[in-house]
């Protein structure tokens, strides 16, 4: 009866794991529901919410003092403050290890504090306690030029065989991937950003090539410019077609040179942004393809001719298009590939670099044919574009599942546009907007918009990412 109790509030917990404010509350019950909710919150305690990835005083304090509870009590020789043992082994607990935040929360409660020679060495004690053969992680994340030295340390392959996601930064030594491939075969999840070629992706290519279960794969901020055959890239793109069966989620930062796409029929998700503008020799590597299951489809500096081709290539399950500094050579065209392709869509993001005015009349037809639109976001640079009738269509047109609507503009007077657009909203659902314009005072926006949130007319407002 007390294995059912449990299981039946870790199921619970499980639905709260997101949500750390209730399960702090569960810890306080009694000691079942206690023990049940802490190996949950502990899952992955550096976890943060903040968008520069940082740890706050607070956070990387409390930490450091749980993880040096659990030191061998001959530290104290090194005359740092010690703390009473833990009820819980928190460690053992921990699934995401995070060397960057770990690193982290060492070299800021220790530098300055202590010598070199006691911070390596409470480093070290530090990772033997992550490292051994009691542990077992699920997430790892490595980070540019962390030198971890995992190889050197018993229980590495215990503690990472079951590893399903993996996140590396930078372009330090490849042994650190040779030896993740020799004993993670389940990876799910890989994550690769700032790998520098030509210097040596040994390990970088076997990872991703070992795995039996890969269905998600980002692959951003590859350096080629020593690689004029882009013969690491035909490389990579042979290795994702032995995934074509299991691959769902794909994002890339580089042109294909092989028609690789073709095969990964599967795919629910595909990113494709490149660094600058690029004017395709070879456009046929994206026709002709066929995703049936594409759900989303997110593409940046892409040619609006290809994007088309990437719509049309779907069976009309798309539900999320983000389109970013598109140009408007094509544009026409595209507007009605996502009218006649996307029945279901309901996320839509359009920047547009120049001539955006392009857009009319097609984008009434998207509006009235795309039922389930709920979020719309429209940025253009052209400081012509005519605001006035893409408010006009949106108040006559929209359909009346949108609601949420974010404009990005570098004209001045466009908050003139924008009031013009919420005194012919009236009398319907309350939107969410959300507005940018760096030309623009944010009190005095807030000035002009704060009465149509009296009115009901906005529910939420934000004007350069500040809430009004």
């Amino acid at each position: 009866m007390v294995y059912l109790i449990n299981d039946v509030l870790y199921s619970i917990f499980e639905e709260l794991r997101n949500d750390k404010k209730s399960l702090y509350s569960c810890l306080l019950v009694d000691r079942t529901w206690c023990v049940v909710a802490v190996p949950i919150l502990w899952k992955n305690p550096t976890r943060t919410d903040n968008p520069n990835y940082y740890l706050s005083e607070k956070v990387v304090c409390a930490l450091f003092n749980v993880i040096y509870s659990h030191l061998p009590v001959e530290l104290r020789e090194y005359d740092i403050e010690t703390y009473q043992h833990p009820s819980f082994n928190y460690i053992n607990f921990w699934r995401h290890l995070d060397f960057d935040h770990l690193n982290c929360i060492i070299e800021r409660k220790l530098i300055g504090t202590s010598n070199d020679s006691i911070v390596s060495n409470i480093r070290n004690e530090m990772l033997k306690l992550f490292i051994n053969r009691d542990t077992k992680f699920t997430h790892l994340s490595i980070y540019i030029n962390y030198d971890c030295q995992l190889y050197q340390i018993s229980g590495t392959e215990h503690c990472f065989s079951e590893l399903e996601s993996f996140c590396y930064t930078g372009n330090s030594d490849q042994s650190i991937l040779e030896g993740l491939a020799k004993i993670c075969k389940s990876i799910k999840k890989l994550v690769f950003d700032i790998i520098r070629y030509p210097t040596d992706n040994s390990g970088f290519i076997k990872l991703i090539e070992v795995q039996k279960n890969l269905n998600d794969v980002c692959i951003f901020h590859i350096y080629d410019g020593d690689d004029p055959n882009n013969s690491f890239y035909k490389t990579l793109e042979e290795i994702l077609i032995k995934h074509a069966n299991t691959l769902k989620y794909l994002r890339i930062d580089w042109k294909p040179i092989t028609r690789f796409l073709s095969y990964l029929v599967n795919l629910l998700s595909l990113e494709i942004r490149i660094p600058h503008l690029v004017y395709y020799n070879e456009p046929d590597n994206l026709k002709n393809l066929s995703f049936p299951n594409l759900r989303i489809l997110k593409v940046r500096q892409i040619p609006s001719k290809i994007i088309t081709n990437l719509i049309e290539s779907t069976k009309g399950n798309l539900v999320k298009i983000k389109i970013k500094y598109c140009d408007s050579d094509n544009i026409k065209r595209l507007i009605q590939a996502i009218y006649q392709n996307c029945p279901n869509l309901e996320y839509l993001k359009l920047s547009l670099l120049s001539n955006a005015d392009l857009i009319f009349p097609e984008f009434e037809d998207l509006l009235i044919k795309c039922k389930f639109l709920n979020g719309l976001v429209f940025n253009t640079y052209d400081d012509k574009f005519d605001w006035v009738n893409l408010f006009s269509i949106l108040t006559k047109s929209s359909p009346i599942s949108l609601i949420n609507f974010k404009f990005f503009s570098i004209k001045v007077q466009y908050i003139k546009d924008v009031t013009l657009f919420l005194n012919n909203w009236k009398d319907r659902y309350p939107i969410s907007l959300s507005l940018t314009n760096h030309n623009l005072n944010y009190y005095e926006v807030k000035q002009q918009l704060q009465d149509y949130k009296t009115k009901g007319i906005i529910k939420k407002c934000y004007f350069n990412s500040g809430e009004i």
